[in-house]
Protein backbone atom coordinates (compact mmCIF):
# COMPACT_ATOMS: atom_id res chain seq x y z
CA UNK A 1 0.00 0.00 0.00
CA UNK A 2 1.44 3.60 -0.94
CA UNK A 3 2.00 5.46 1.91
CA UNK A 4 0.29 8.49 0.10
CA UNK A 5 -3.50 6.20 0.52
CA UNK A 6 -5.27 6.63 3.87
CA UNK A 7 -3.94 7.01 7.31
CA UNK A 8 -6.26 7.80 10.74
CA UNK A 9 -6.04 11.32 12.41
CA UNK A 10 -6.96 10.08 15.57
CA UNK A 11 -9.52 8.79 18.17
CA UNK A 12 -12.33 9.48 15.75
CA UNK A 13 -11.53 7.16 13.42
CA UNK A 14 -11.68 9.95 10.42
CA UNK A 15 -9.65 8.42 7.59
CA UNK A 16 -7.70 10.77 5.68
CA UNK A 17 -6.80 10.46 1.28
CA UNK A 18 -3.03 11.01 1.74
CA UNK A 19 -2.57 11.12 -1.78
CA UNK A 20 -3.98 14.38 -1.82
CA UNK A 21 -4.10 17.62 -0.09
CA UNK A 22 -6.60 20.64 -0.40
CA UNK A 23 -5.73 23.73 0.45
CA UNK A 24 -7.66 26.78 0.84
CA UNK A 25 -6.47 30.05 0.21
CA UNK A 26 -7.97 33.48 -0.50
CA UNK A 27 -8.04 34.63 -4.40
CA UNK A 28 -5.82 37.79 -4.55
CA UNK A 29 -2.39 37.66 -6.48
CA UNK A 30 -0.13 37.43 -2.90
CA UNK A 31 -2.29 34.96 -1.32
CA UNK A 32 -2.45 32.80 -4.95
CA UNK A 33 1.77 32.86 -5.03
CA UNK A 34 1.84 31.54 -1.42
CA UNK A 35 -0.57 28.65 -1.95
CA UNK A 36 1.23 27.81 -5.38
CA UNK A 37 4.75 28.03 -3.24
CA UNK A 38 3.30 25.69 -0.36
CA UNK A 39 2.40 23.34 -3.19
CA UNK A 40 5.14 23.30 -4.82
CA UNK A 41 7.12 22.54 -1.51
CA UNK A 42 4.96 19.62 -1.24
CA UNK A 43 4.80 18.08 -4.20
CA UNK A 44 8.54 18.12 -4.02
CA UNK A 45 8.71 17.05 -0.63
CA UNK A 46 6.26 13.86 -1.28
CA UNK A 47 6.79 13.03 -4.91
CA UNK A 48 3.22 11.50 -6.01
CA UNK A 49 1.41 13.91 -3.79
CA UNK A 50 -1.15 15.54 -5.49
CA UNK A 51 -2.58 19.17 -4.38
CA UNK A 52 -5.27 20.99 -4.71
CA UNK A 53 -5.90 24.60 -4.62
CA UNK A 54 -9.25 26.21 -3.45
CA UNK A 55 -9.25 30.09 -3.82
CA UNK A 56 -12.05 31.85 -1.67
CA UNK A 57 -13.40 35.24 -1.16
CA UNK A 58 -13.17 36.68 2.37
CA UNK A 59 -15.08 39.23 4.18
CA UNK A 60 -11.88 41.34 4.04
CA UNK A 61 -11.57 41.12 0.59
CA UNK A 62 -15.37 41.82 -0.07
CA UNK A 63 -15.16 45.52 2.04
CA UNK A 64 -12.88 47.23 0.48
CA UNK A 65 -13.83 50.49 2.06
CA UNK A 66 -13.87 49.92 5.82
CA UNK A 67 -11.03 50.63 7.98
CA UNK A 68 -9.67 46.59 9.40
CA UNK A 69 -9.47 48.28 12.37
CA UNK A 70 -13.71 48.70 12.26
CA UNK A 71 -14.20 45.47 10.56
CA UNK A 72 -12.79 43.87 13.49
CA UNK A 73 -9.34 43.55 12.51
CA UNK A 74 -7.18 41.19 9.63
CA UNK A 75 -9.12 38.41 10.83
CA UNK A 76 -11.77 39.61 8.32
CA UNK A 77 -8.87 37.40 5.59
CA UNK A 78 -9.09 34.08 7.38
CA UNK A 79 -12.47 33.46 8.34
CA UNK A 80 -13.96 31.79 5.73
CA UNK A 81 -10.95 29.41 4.72
CA UNK A 82 -10.88 28.24 8.51
CA UNK A 83 -14.66 27.26 8.00
CA UNK A 84 -13.72 25.51 5.27
CA UNK A 85 -10.73 23.17 7.50
CA UNK A 86 -13.79 22.56 10.08
CA UNK A 87 -16.58 21.49 7.71
CA UNK A 88 -13.90 19.48 6.16
CA UNK A 89 -13.37 21.30 2.42
CA UNK A 90 -10.05 22.07 2.98
CA UNK A 91 -7.22 20.33 4.39
CA UNK A 92 -4.57 23.13 5.02
CA UNK A 93 -5.54 26.98 4.81
CA UNK A 94 -2.78 28.99 3.81
CA UNK A 95 -2.07 32.49 5.36
CA UNK A 96 0.06 35.50 5.94
CA UNK A 97 1.19 35.27 9.32
CA UNK A 98 0.77 38.85 9.94
CA UNK A 99 -2.91 38.35 8.99
CA UNK A 100 -3.32 35.55 11.56
CA UNK A 101 -5.35 36.17 15.41
CA UNK A 102 -3.51 35.70 18.49
CA UNK A 103 -5.92 33.34 18.71
CA UNK A 104 -7.03 30.76 16.51
CA UNK A 105 -10.95 28.57 16.67
CA UNK A 106 -10.93 25.47 18.87
CA UNK A 107 -9.92 22.53 16.65
CA UNK A 108 -7.40 24.46 14.39
CA UNK A 109 -3.65 24.79 14.81
CA UNK A 110 -1.03 25.96 13.06
CA UNK A 111 1.10 22.97 11.78
CA UNK A 112 4.11 24.46 9.66
CA UNK A 113 5.72 27.71 8.58
CA UNK A 114 7.62 28.63 5.68
CA UNK A 115 10.87 29.85 5.78
CA UNK A 116 10.41 34.18 6.69
CA UNK A 117 11.08 36.59 4.01
CA UNK A 118 12.16 39.95 4.71
CA UNK A 119 9.60 41.28 7.16
CA UNK A 120 10.35 44.71 6.96
CA UNK A 121 7.69 47.72 5.70
CA UNK A 122 8.07 49.53 2.57
CA UNK A 123 7.62 53.06 1.43
CA UNK A 124 6.96 53.30 -2.46
CA UNK A 125 7.06 56.54 -4.01
CA UNK A 126 7.34 57.83 -7.15
CA UNK A 127 8.66 60.96 -6.27
CA UNK A 128 11.23 60.49 -3.27
CA UNK A 129 13.82 58.63 -2.06
CA UNK A 130 12.36 58.40 1.78
CA UNK A 131 10.39 58.90 4.34
CA UNK A 132 13.09 61.60 5.52
CA UNK A 133 13.06 63.12 2.01
CA UNK A 134 9.20 63.53 2.07
CA UNK A 135 7.75 67.27 1.77
CA UNK A 136 5.56 67.90 4.72
CA UNK A 137 1.54 67.54 3.91
CA UNK A 138 2.65 65.04 1.87
CA UNK A 139 0.16 62.15 1.68
CA UNK A 140 0.57 58.56 2.83
CA UNK A 141 -1.68 55.31 2.61
CA UNK A 142 -1.75 52.29 3.91
CA UNK A 143 -4.26 50.22 5.52
CA UNK A 144 -2.32 49.20 9.08
CA UNK A 145 -2.87 51.77 11.62
CA UNK A 146 0.18 50.27 13.07
CA UNK A 147 2.13 51.52 10.75
CA UNK A 148 0.37 54.65 10.40
CA UNK A 149 1.33 55.61 14.29
CA UNK A 150 4.88 54.22 14.31
CA UNK A 151 5.79 56.51 10.80
CA UNK A 152 3.66 59.11 12.33
CA UNK A 153 6.22 59.44 15.71
CA UNK A 154 9.18 60.54 12.98
CA UNK A 155 7.36 62.27 10.42
CA UNK A 156 4.31 63.90 12.72
CA UNK A 157 4.03 66.36 9.64
CA UNK A 158 2.60 64.04 6.98
CA UNK A 159 -1.12 63.25 6.44
CA UNK A 160 -1.33 59.75 6.96
CA UNK A 161 -4.74 58.09 4.73
CA UNK A 162 -6.56 54.83 5.10
CA UNK A 163 -5.70 52.68 1.59
CA UNK A 164 -7.36 49.30 1.10
CA UNK A 165 -7.12 46.96 -1.81
CA UNK A 166 -5.07 44.02 -3.41
CA UNK A 167 -1.06 45.47 -4.00
CA UNK A 168 -2.01 46.33 -7.35
CA UNK A 169 -5.02 48.18 -6.56
CA UNK A 170 -2.85 50.31 -4.20
CA UNK A 171 0.14 50.66 -6.69
CA UNK A 172 -2.56 52.37 -9.09
CA UNK A 173 -3.92 54.74 -6.36
CA UNK A 174 -0.38 55.72 -5.53
CA UNK A 175 0.27 56.17 -9.60
CA UNK A 176 -2.63 58.24 -10.65
CA UNK A 177 -1.47 61.00 -7.59
CA UNK A 178 -3.85 60.16 -5.26
CA UNK A 179 -1.05 59.41 -2.68
CA UNK A 180 2.97 60.87 -2.42
CA UNK A 181 3.98 57.64 -0.64
CA UNK A 182 2.62 54.53 0.27
CA UNK A 183 3.40 51.59 3.12
CA UNK A 184 2.99 48.01 2.12
CA UNK A 185 5.17 44.72 3.54
CA UNK A 186 8.64 44.21 1.69
CA UNK A 187 7.74 40.47 1.36
CA UNK A 188 4.83 41.08 -0.42
CA UNK A 189 6.42 43.07 -3.63
CA UNK A 190 9.36 40.60 -3.26
CA UNK A 191 7.14 37.52 -3.99
CA UNK A 192 4.66 39.41 -6.66
CA UNK A 193 8.34 40.07 -8.55
CA UNK A 194 7.89 43.93 -7.81
CA UNK A 195 11.10 44.10 -5.72
CA UNK A 196 11.53 47.32 -8.25
CA UNK A 197 8.78 49.55 -6.69
CA UNK A 198 10.16 49.54 -3.10
CA UNK A 199 11.98 53.15 -2.33
CA UNK A 200 13.04 51.86 0.54
CA UNK A 201 12.74 49.16 3.39
CA UNK A 202 11.79 50.73 6.24
CA UNK A 203 13.99 50.11 9.51
CA UNK A 204 12.23 48.56 12.80
CA UNK A 205 13.56 51.17 14.77
CA UNK A 206 11.17 53.16 13.36
CA UNK A 207 8.29 50.60 11.96
CA UNK A 208 8.12 47.58 13.99
CA UNK A 209 6.66 44.67 12.06
CA UNK A 210 3.80 42.70 12.68
CA UNK A 211 3.90 39.56 14.82
CA UNK A 212 4.41 36.70 11.74
CA UNK A 213 5.06 39.83 9.33
CA UNK A 214 7.16 37.64 5.57
CA UNK A 215 6.15 34.33 7.16
CA UNK A 216 3.52 31.92 5.28
CA UNK A 217 1.56 29.91 7.75
CA UNK A 218 -0.50 26.58 7.03
CA UNK A 219 -3.40 25.70 9.27
CA UNK A 220 -4.86 22.65 9.67
CA UNK A 221 -7.02 20.58 11.94
CA UNK A 222 -5.97 19.44 15.62
CA UNK A 223 -6.57 15.94 14.71
CA UNK A 224 -5.60 15.84 11.22
CA UNK A 225 -2.45 13.90 12.25
CA UNK A 226 -1.48 12.20 8.72
CA UNK A 227 -1.54 15.55 7.33
CA UNK A 228 0.66 16.98 10.38
CA UNK A 229 3.49 14.50 9.35
CA UNK A 230 3.28 16.00 5.70
CA UNK A 231 3.40 19.63 6.67
CA UNK A 232 6.86 18.41 9.12
CA UNK A 233 9.10 17.98 5.74
CA UNK A 234 8.28 21.96 4.94
CA UNK A 235 8.31 23.62 8.17
CA UNK A 236 11.10 26.08 9.00
CA UNK A 237 11.75 25.78 12.35
CA UNK A 238 13.50 28.99 13.54
CA UNK A 239 11.08 31.00 11.51
CA UNK A 240 8.19 29.15 13.57
CA UNK A 241 9.97 29.60 16.73
CA UNK A 242 10.53 33.32 16.17
CA UNK A 243 6.99 33.83 14.87
CA UNK A 244 5.48 31.42 17.71
CA UNK A 245 7.09 34.14 20.09
CA UNK A 246 5.93 37.31 18.81
CA UNK A 247 2.23 35.83 18.75
CA UNK A 248 2.99 34.71 22.30
CA UNK A 249 2.80 38.89 23.05
CA UNK A 250 0.29 39.52 21.02
CA UNK A 251 -1.61 36.58 22.41
CA UNK A 252 -0.79 37.51 26.30
CA UNK A 253 -1.99 41.02 25.76
CA UNK A 254 -5.50 40.34 24.21
CA UNK A 255 -4.81 41.84 20.93
CA UNK A 256 -6.91 41.48 17.94
CA UNK A 257 -4.98 42.23 14.72
CA UNK A 258 -6.96 45.71 14.34
CA UNK A 259 -4.76 47.18 17.29
CA UNK A 260 -1.20 49.16 17.01
CA UNK A 261 0.50 46.57 18.02
CA UNK A 262 4.15 44.92 17.35
CA UNK A 263 5.96 42.21 18.20
CA UNK A 264 9.72 41.24 16.56
CA UNK A 265 11.93 38.06 16.87
CA UNK A 266 15.10 37.48 15.17
CA UNK A 267 17.61 35.03 15.46
CA UNK A 268 21.46 35.37 15.38
CA UNK A 269 23.94 33.14 16.12
CA UNK A 270 22.05 31.17 18.54
CA UNK A 271 20.58 34.11 20.42
CA UNK A 272 17.17 35.63 20.23
CA UNK A 273 16.20 38.58 19.88
CA UNK A 274 12.51 40.35 20.96
CA UNK A 275 10.98 43.85 20.71
CA UNK A 276 7.63 44.60 20.90
CA UNK A 277 5.59 47.86 20.38
CA UNK A 278 2.11 49.07 21.79
CA UNK A 279 -0.04 52.38 21.05
CA UNK A 280 -3.58 53.59 22.20
CA UNK A 281 -5.40 54.55 19.28
CA UNK A 282 -4.05 57.90 18.68
CA UNK A 283 -0.53 57.28 18.40
CA UNK A 284 -0.10 59.15 21.51
CA UNK A 285 1.04 56.95 24.33
CA UNK A 286 3.52 54.57 23.45
CA UNK A 287 5.45 51.63 24.96
CA UNK A 288 7.84 49.76 24.51
CA UNK A 289 9.75 46.82 25.58
CA UNK A 290 12.77 44.45 24.37
CA UNK A 291 14.52 41.62 25.37
CA UNK A 292 17.75 39.32 24.30
CA UNK A 293 19.17 36.08 25.29
CA UNK A 294 20.08 32.38 24.18
CA UNK A 295 17.47 30.94 21.58
CA UNK A 296 16.57 28.38 24.23
CA UNK A 297 15.27 31.70 26.07
CA UNK A 298 12.43 32.55 24.09
CA UNK A 299 9.30 31.66 25.51
CA UNK A 300 10.61 32.96 28.66
CA UNK A 301 11.36 35.97 26.79
CA UNK A 302 8.11 36.70 25.33
CA UNK A 303 6.56 36.58 28.49
CA UNK A 304 9.07 39.11 30.16
CA UNK A 305 8.45 41.49 27.39
CA UNK A 306 4.79 40.56 27.98
CA UNK A 307 4.84 41.58 31.57
CA UNK A 308 6.46 44.44 31.13
CA UNK A 309 4.36 46.07 28.56
CA UNK A 310 1.52 45.18 31.06
CA UNK A 311 2.91 46.71 34.10
CA UNK A 312 3.77 49.76 31.98
CA UNK A 313 -0.04 49.78 31.45
CA UNK A 314 -0.29 48.28 27.63
CA UNK A 315 -4.36 46.88 28.57
CA UNK A 316 -5.15 50.14 29.47
CA UNK A 317 -4.05 51.34 25.49
CA UNK A 318 -5.68 48.26 24.47
CA UNK A 319 -9.03 48.16 26.02
CA UNK A 320 -9.63 51.71 27.90
CA UNK A 321 -12.78 50.97 28.97
CA UNK A 322 -11.08 48.34 31.27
Amino acid sequence: MSLFLCAFAGANDRTWTLDRIRIATRESALAMWQANFVKSALERAHPGLRVDILGMTTEGDRNKESPLSQMGGKGVFVKELEVALLENRADIAVHSMKDMPSVLPPGLELAAMCEREDPRDALVTNQFESLADMPSGARIGSSSLRRRLQIQQSRPDLEYLELRGNVDTRLRKLDQGDFEGIILATAGLKRLGLADRITASIDPGISLPSAGQGAVGIECREDATAVKTLLAAINHIDTQFCVTCERMISAGLGASCSLPIAAFAQMTEGRIELASYVSDMTGLTVLRASRSGPRESGVELARQVTAELISGGALRLINPAS
